[in-house]
């Protein structure tokens, strides 16, 4: 059976904010002018824009929301231009309101900028760093902060190195098996809510809500705090979603996976990820299945598959007793 979560459209379509001030610690860059806002603005744009063609007059398609990133090139090319021009050009791109200006390569800041930022009330920042290597760690900065989430009922957990999420009814022991996990070696990332965020195409990130991050709740002795009782190794604040488990109470009548040649999927976020159905019964020893279910795992991921080994070798047994009873069938031994 394979499992698929629907979500609300809303959840794919909310926009979520980062603020400039995290951006700019983040990624160690110089305030060269604060506009009055700089405390309170936020970013609500993934995407990012070098202003060459802006600042030479064309404004189609601009989108002012986005981070505006200028090198040596866009300078080297006001350097062509007067001093008026260069103060017309940087007027043109600050009265459209952009959310900031980000100057790399240690390039200094024309005055003309300067003078414009302070009178637009823009944010103007520098850095050291290469344009196209701020571009790129800025890019993965912000497409995980304004990522599309959804926070689910389940237990976050890092098992021989990939991220196991636990999902199930409640009460059906998530946490009494993460709780085990973790005295086994393993670690905890998110217990109850697990906060899962689409980082890319292809992958799942989830995480603990903040005000519950590391603690568990365990019934019959309350709520404890993982990282006091089990030490700082034993968790860890984000990880890539690689498998999930499904625990549900066994039943009779269902027919669950024996072999698991074929792997099923579930998809949350529009990103599909494998999955297992794991029934509960008394006397099964859950953390340690689920160690073998990570580790069965990282091994199909390496392109090893038991089953299909199995199976092949089976095949290949019959296809060898076959052809030798054909053998003795043609010499005719078989007829006596």
């Amino acid at each position: 059976m394979s499992l698929t979560y629907i979500f609300k459209e809303s959840a794919m379509d909310q926009e979520y904010t980062i603020r400039l001030k995290e951006v700019v610690i983040d990624h160690e860059l110089e305030i060269v002018h604060a506009a009055p806002d700089y405390e309170t603005a936020l970013i609500s744009s993934s995407d990012i824009n070098r202003p060459g063609l802006q600042l030479s007059g064309f404004y189609d398609y601009f989108d002012p929301s986005r981070l505006q990133i200028m090198g040596i090139v866009e300078t080297t090319y006001l350097l062509a231009k007067t001093s008026e021009e260069r103060r017309s050009s940087f007027e043109e791109l600050f009265k459209r309101k952009i959310s900031a200006l980000v100057i790399c390569h240690g390039v200094s800041p024309l005055p003309e900028c300067i003078a414009m930022a302070e009178k637009h009330g823009i944010n103007l920042l520098s850095t050291e760093v290469d344009t196209s290597e701020f571009m790129a760690q800025v890019i993965g900065t912000l497409k995980l902060a304004l990522a599309p989430r959804i926070t689910l009922h389940g237990v976050l957990m890092e098992v021989h190195g990939e991220g196991v999420l636990l999902l199930g009814d409640s009460g059906i022991g998530k946490s009494e098996t993460a709780l085990e996990l973790i005295k086994r070696g393993h670690r905890l990332i998110a217990d109850d809510a697990v906060e899962i965020k689409r980082a890319s195409r292809t992958t799942l990130v989830g995480s603990a809500p903040e005000l519950i991050r590391y603690y568990m709740e365990v019934r019959g002795i309350g709520v404890i705090d993982v990282r006091r009782i089990f030490g700082i190794g034993a968790i860890k604040p984000v990880e890539r979603i690689d498998y999930i488990v499904n625990l549900e109470v066994w039943d009779k009548e269902t027919t669950y996976n024996r072999l698991g040649i074929e792997t099923e999927y579930t998809s949350i976020l529009g990103v599909k990820v494998p999955c297992t159905t794991i029934p509960i019964r008394p006397g099964r020893n859950l953390a340690v299945i689920l160690e073998l279910a990570a580790i069965n795992h990282r091994q199909k991921k390496m392109g090893f598959n038991a089953a299909l080994e199995l199976v092949e070798s089976h095949d290949r047994a019959i296809d060898k007793l076959s052809s030798e009873r054909d053998s003795l069938s043609d010499t005719g031994f078989m007829d006596y």
